[in-house]
């Protein structure tokens, strides 16, 4: 491969390999955020089908909900919108022992209600200002803050389009928002540049994760997530299953006759 060019996409048996032994780490990870109590707030940033939900998923997918918790704020009530701007993402903020990962966050109006006009260039200007200040005050407050943005090539996010409007398993990703961004690739950059001008600070850094290849993109960034939070094996004490008692025994399937269970199609 010459020196320039796009690395091969990742075989699924090799992704699938790394991803386990990832998993595992998050496992451990887990386990010392509870035990520490500590408060970590990850953030998913990215240009519509950039591959977070994947990454997300690849994440999630063998760890307790209760721990690492996904929270992906829907559009804001009329009441939100009379309140704070940042109000309604502070209260889904981590107490002590949970991982919560934003599937976007305030960043919204740094990029899609900027470029759509959802908000004025005075309110936008305004929470780039006021954005890293609310983050050192998380961060001062004991919060670990890891903000990882997505890169998608525009060709890579044209074909991921095309592929949603052909698989009826991925229409229901696609809204109007998202196919009007479509149209407005530049705006969205410029939006991007100015974001991470202002708010790519020492104490809550953003970190790119090119996503042209789904499966590295999910490695690199769970290998990312820990190596930032240093944390330690911790012991378990070995499970040893008791003896089921066998007092009050009964024959408990034929008290199950006569009731209807769901037809075996399978």
């Amino acid at each position: 491969m010459a020196k320039g060019e796009p690395a091969e996409r990742m075989k699924r048996k090799d992704y699938e390999k790394q991803l386990e032994k990832l998993q595992v780490g998050l496992c451990h990870l887990q386990e010392w955020v509870k035990a520490q109590k500590l408060k970590v707030i990850i953030i998913f940033e990215g240009r519509d089908a950039a591959g977070k939900g994947g990454t997300i998923k690849a994440l999630t997918e063998k760890v307790s909900p209760r721990v690492f918790r996904v929270c992906a704020l829907p559009a804001p009530s009329d009441r939100q919108k009379s309140q704070l701007f940042m109000q309604r993402y502070i209260e889904q903020f981590p107490a002590g022992g949970e991982i919560v990962i934003f599937d976007r966050s305030w960043y919204n109006r740094a990029g899609v209600e900027y470029v759509m006009g959802f908000c004025s260039p005075t309110e936008h200007k305004r929470f780039l200002e006021l954005c890293p200040l609310v983050e050192k005050f998380a961060v001062d407050a004991g919060i670990v803050l890891i903000k990882l943005w997505l890169e998608v090539g525009m060709e890579e996010q044209e074909l991921r389009f095309q592929a949603r409007i052909e698989d009826p398993l991925r229409q229901w990703k696609l809204s109007p928002m998202d196919t009007e961004s479509f149209g407005r690739w530049y705006d969205y950059s410029r939006a991007r540049d100015m974001m991470f001008e202002a708010t790519d600070t020492k104490h809550a850094p953003w970190r790119l994760i090119r996503s042209d290849d789904k499966r590295r993109a999910r490695l690199n960034a769970i290998s990312h997530i820990l190596q930032t939070i240093p944390y330690k094996k911790i012991k378990r004490e070995k499970v040893n299953l008791p003896s089921r008692s066998h007092k009050g025994r009964y024959n408990d399937q034929a008290s199950l006759r006569g009731l209807k269970f769901v037809e075996e199609r399978y």
